[in-house]
């Protein structure tokens, strides 16, 4: 047998294994793991937990500390480039840290995610909550943001990334906004029936 039959021959019996399914976690502090080790963060606690249940998945890390739903719409076009087949959208506590707009990050969350609609992406979007400080008016505003941009634009929805964690002293870290490793976990663990429904869209994309 020639040279090139037999690499054909063990191509047919030992198939190339698929690619790693690259998720996208965009967001801010939250998502980029303020304040832990870099093994401690969401995105690889995320990954691990997805690689125990047997999900063959690559979490990349699209979380810049401090960005606003403004700041993660400017460098969207970075975070695009690493092909995601499906997306993780976490961003508007800093806007709401800062009293800005609910409206204006409305608009430019809906921006993203006008923006992974055009290239199929699925997508998550995970919403926040408005601290109590900043009053009902603004905290209605704010929070309802989210549903309504994951109906407008046909997204699955996790309500609240600190769901079971905010203000609870013994997951987060001494400035009370951001969680500690024990946090991240709880969250993962939360969020991950959530994230396992977007990655099945994904990976039926792929075929």
């Amino acid at each position: 047998m020639c040279h090139a039959g037999l690499v054909l021959l063990l191509y047919q019996a030992f198939p190339a294994r698929a690619e790693a399914l690259r998720l996208l976690a965009f967001g801010d502090s939250l998502i980029a793991g303020y304040g832990l080790a870099r093994s401690e963060g969401f995105a690889p606690r995320l990954e691990e937990a997805l690689k125990a249940r047997g999900r063959d998945v690559r979490v990349i890390n699209g979380g810049v500390s401090g960005d606003t739903t403004a700041g993660g719409l400017a460098r969207l076009g970075w975070a695009l480039a690493e092909s995601p087949e499906a997306a993780l959208v976490e961003l508007g506590a800093n806007d709401m840290l800062r009293g800005l707009s609910p409206e204006e990050a409305e608009r430019n969350l809906g921006m993203i995610l006008s923006r992974f609609k055009e290239k199929n992406i699925p997508v998550l979007l995970i919403g926040m909550k408005a601290s109590a400080n900043f009053g009902t008016d603004y905290a209605v505003r704010f929070d309802s943001l989210y549903p309504r941009l994951a109906k407008q634009y046909g997204v699955a929805l996790y309500p609240f990334f600190l769901d079971g964690v905010a203000l609870n002293p013994t997951l987060n870290q001494e400035d009370g906004l951001h969680p500690n490793a024990m946090g991240v976990q709880e969250i993962v663990r939360r969020i991950l029936p959530f994230v396992e429904g977007v990655l099945a869209r994904a990976k039926a994309g792929r075929s």
